[in-house]
């Protein structure tokens, strides 16, 4: 099962009652991880660290898309974290990546992204809990 995680498609910042909303958007091939998300069943998504995440924060709107369909969700949590390790004390596998049960696929497949190893080093990972 390959899984890749989209970057943001692009950082609006809409003012939607007092709140901002940002864009996330995943690949066709990710719909699985973007219906769990839009199902409920997935309550957090992370990305490796870019400096534009850190503009999302608590009570802010994020808007998901994958190819035409996109929906919203509230941000409850949003925070940094130094690295995946860090991310791993944090949550169960399958909190991270539904259907995969272990730290070491997990760490497998977020290193197997272009660039991600470095942007994790000099930035950590933002973590959002959904709600």
């Amino acid at each position: 099962m390959i899984i890749v995680l989209a970057e943001v498609e692009r950082s609006t910042n809409i003012v939607m009652e007092n709140r901002s909303v940002y864009s996330l958007s995943f690949l066709e091939k990710n719909k699985d991880i973007f219906n769990s998300i839009k199902d409920g069943k997935k309550k957090i998504e992370t990305r490796a660290g870019k400096s534009e995440y850190s503009k999302i924060k608590s009570g802010d709107v994020i808007e998901l898309s994958c190819g035409e369909e996109n929906f919203l969700k509230t941000v409850g949590k949003a925070f940094q974290l130094k690295s995946l390790e860090s991310l791993f004390e944090k949550y169960k596998p399958e909190e991270i990546i539904p259907g995969i049960f272990s730290y070491e696929k997990i760490k497998e497949i977020y290193l197997s992204f272009p660039n991600y190893e470095k942007r994790i080093k000099e930035n950590g990972i933002f973590v959002f809990e959904l709600e």
